[in-house]
């Protein structure tokens, strides 16, 4: 399992099901789970992004956080910049010259979890694992989301 540290608002956005692309510099042969991990720094900017405004960003939310885990996901695809960007769909959250790395069977956490972590893809510590994995499982999420039987 990996796990991914993304700037806030984006990280809400996507936790709350909002956003399902994560944008990125490079591109990455890793399919499969992933920690959505709320970094400790903020796109000031772009919390007041129309995209962001119309999801309903609220810094209260706890989802809103910082250095935390807040989400899990499944990184099922990356659409790269070049001759596959003809046919690419991922949508109004997808930056033209970004590599689109795609995210499903998003599930919002009940509650963060502390972690530290480092901007883009990183291998999350078997503690940190077991401790998500055992609040999936005890929200219930562990039928829909397929990382949660890892």
């Amino acid at each position: 399992m990996q796990a991914i540290s993304i700037k806030q608002p984006w990280g809400w956005a996507i936790a709350r099901g909002h956003r399902k692309v994560s944008n990125q510099a490079a591109p990455t042969a890793y399919r499969g789970p992933l920690l959505v991990h709320a970094a400790m720094r903020v796109d000031l900017g772009s919390c007041h992004s129309p995209l962001i405004r119309a999801a309903g960003w609220d810094p209260r939310d706890p989802l809103a956080t910082l250095g935390a885990v807040i989400a899990v996901a499944e990184l099922a695809d990356v659409c790269s910049p070049g001759a596959d960007r003809a046919h690419c769909d991922c949508g109004p959250w997808a930056e033209q010259e970004a590599h689109h790395w795609r995210l499903t069977s998003v599930r919002a956490l009940p509650r963060p979890v502390v972690a530290l972590g480092w901007l883009g893809l990183w291998e999350p510590q078997a503690a940190l694992v077991s401790d998500v994995l055992a609040m999936v499982a005890a929200d219930g999420a562990s039928a829909s989301w397929p990382g949660a039987a890892a």
